[in-house]
């Protein structure tokens, strides 16, 4: 039997909503399996689908840069926000961004040259001049035949630097400074909607296998019979679909057309058809477990000490 933690029964309240009592059963129940519990919460009723936390697990910055049928979007961590600030480390960020677009993977620009030194050796030498860890975490690139990769940061801090930044990769032979606005918006909404993938069939099969087993379930829970629950399904399946898929969702600055939708109307604007080939949205801090510090127990810890 595993052991319960409070830290435990904390990340699963935090990641369904539910309250401590019923995430500590649910822990119990499944053994300390933080999915299952999450699943089991939702099948009573006690967990939002798909909960997303807006706190970020990491400081530093994110970059993007795109130039016309290529673009890059690159994550650098530091420990504190403060680093984030500093002009030194902004400036690296910024030139390993340049540099990324030559490359093709993060372990390619980790390689780059850097004034006669590779990235990583001069990322080397940053950290022990400014004292924090720091690491190039990760690197996507979006390139297309013909048309524009078009990026966007949210809530810069300056210039192609913050902690969300959205590329869109989009072919046409169309107007390219009108595919370009396009693509503008389509990144915008990347960053507020926060798609999961961009087309239905990309949709991994243990994802629609979870989710229409909780569709099932609560259904059954309420009390319909079998055979209404599987027609059910359809209906709550286009749903999931409209939440987690890129081309299913609502474009969120009309509220109402399919980025689908979008995409179709917007071939006669820019003069030929538009595909959406493909998008990254990197958010800083995102997959990395922080520790958080109790700042009562450490101020106590340190006047015992």
């Amino acid at each position: 039997m595993t052991q319960i933690t409070a830290g435990m029964v904390k990340e699963l309240r935090e990641k369904s909503g539910a309250g401590m009592m019923d995430a500590k059963k649910a822990l119990t129940e499944v053994d300390g399996d933080m999915e299952a519990a999450v699943d089991l919460l939702r099948k009573k009723g006690m967990a939002k689908a798909d909960k997303k936390s807006s706190r970020t697990a990491a400081e530093g910055l994110v970059a993007i840069l795109s130039k016309g049928t290529s673009g890059t979007v690159i994550e650098v961590n530091s420990e504190t926000d403060f680093v984030a600030k500093n002009a030194d480390f902004q400036t690296f960020v910024r030139n390993v961004s340049e540099k990324s677009l030559d490359v093709e993977n993060k372990e390619s620009l980790l390689e780059a040259d850097y004034d006669g030194k590779t990235v990583a050796e001069t990322l080397t030498n940053l950290i022990a001049t400014i004292g924090e860890k720091m690491d190039v975490r990760r690197m996507e690139k979006l390139s297309v035949n013909d048309g524009a990769v078009v990026g966007y940061v949210h809530n810069a801090v300056a210039t192609n630097l913050g902690k969300i930044g959205v590329l869109v990769a989009l072919e046409s032979t169309g107007d390219k400074a009108k595919l370009e606005a396009l693509g503008k918006q389509i990144a915008m909404h990347v960053a507020a909607a926060f798609p999961k993938y961009l087309k239905r069939d990309e949709v991994d099969a243990s994802d629609m296998e979870r989710e229409k087993n909780v569709i099932r379930e609560q259904a059954l829970a309420e009390g319909k019979p079998a055979e209404i629950v599987e027609k059910m399904l359809e209906g709550r399946m286009r749903k999931f679909y409209e939440e987690i898929c890129l081309l299913d969702q609502t474009f969120v600055i009309d509220g109402e057309t399919k980025i689908s939708a979008l995409l179709e109307n917007a071939a006669k604007d820019v003069g030929a058809p538009v595909e959406l080939k493909a998008y990254a949205r990197v958010q800083l801090g995102e997959g990395i477990e922080k520790v958080e510090e109790d700042f009562a127990a450490e101020v106590a810890k340190t006047a015992n000490g």
